[in-house]
């Protein structure tokens, strides 16, 4: 059986990743303080992206968080096979971002991003791209922990 889920391919990509959370880490404070992007939302967005990449790590702990901030699980089930329809209205178009920005490999179309922003504005926007790269960052670690267990245990475990 061969492991198919998305890893970091090269340091450079993780310390790119590493690098722009640590320079925007007071950013990611001013997003939660100022509360831009509510729990719930934010875990919706998780979520979104997590389904895409395939984390098993971080479907355990994002599902978690949500029901903390209270999705229903019908939802969270929902979002982590790829559908978006039960999200609340205000937040469909961000969720539905988040999908594409990560089936894109965080390289979404221009067209989208506009969408984003029309939508949004640019504060929330770049608010939304920055949980975004941080739970993708998040997802490729988990995933590439999996592959170096895969690897050692010669394709046994991790999958």
């Amino acid at each position: 059986m061969k492991f198919n889920k998305r890893t970091y391919k090269n340091p450079k990509d993780f310390f790119s990743d590493l690098w722009f959370l640590i320079r925007n880490s007071s950013r990611l404070r001013e997003i939660t303080k100022k509360k831009l992007i509510s729990p719930a939302f934010r875990e919706r967005l998780m979520l979104a992206v997590t389904a895409v990449n395939g984390c098993r790590y971080c479907s355990y702990y994002h599902t978690r968080q949500a029901l903390k901030s209270g999705i229903a699980a019908e939802e969270i089930s929902g979002l982590l096979s790829g559908d978006v329809a039960n999200c609340p209205q205000d937040e469909a178009v961000a969720v539905a971002y988040a999908q594409h920005w990560a089936e894109s490999n965080a390289h979404p179309d221009p067209e989208a991003v506009t969408r984003l922003q029309q939508a949004y504005g640019r504060e929330r926007t770049e608010a939304i791209h920055l949980i975004l790269r941080m739970i993708r960052m998040a997802n490729l670690l988990g995933n590439s922990w999996d592959y170096l267990i895969y690897r050692i245990s010669f394709g046994r475990k991790g999958l």
